[in-house]
């Protein structure tokens, strides 16, 4: 190997990749970012940060991070089911 150069396990990347994707979904733009409100069970709705933004044929996959949880937990929106929105971008 030539002098002053590192080296790297075979597959290995130095690469970060970030997710910067905009959804659209009845109206509302949700994007990386975006400052949200999330629905959880038997309480008030969480502020939180979208992290990533995952679509799907039945809906969006959204990771939100969370004050209890700063890495992110995944919530989906249903499409077509208002009872099944749970995150909704702070306007």
């Amino acid at each position: 190997m030539p002098a002053g150069r590192r080296h790297s396990a075979p597959g290995a990347s130095k690469a970060v990749l970030f997710y910067t994707g905009t959804i659209v979904r009845r109206g509302a733009v949700m994007n990386v970012n975006d400052r949200v409100t999330v629905k959880t069970d038997g309480g008030p709705r969480r502020p939180g940060v979208v992290l990533a933004v995952e679509p799907f044929n039945e809906g969006t996959m959204y990771l939100v991070s969370l004050e209890e949880y700063p890495l992110g937990i995944w919530f989906f929106n249903e499409k077509d089911h208002p009872d099944g929105i749970f995150v909704e971008k702070v306007e």
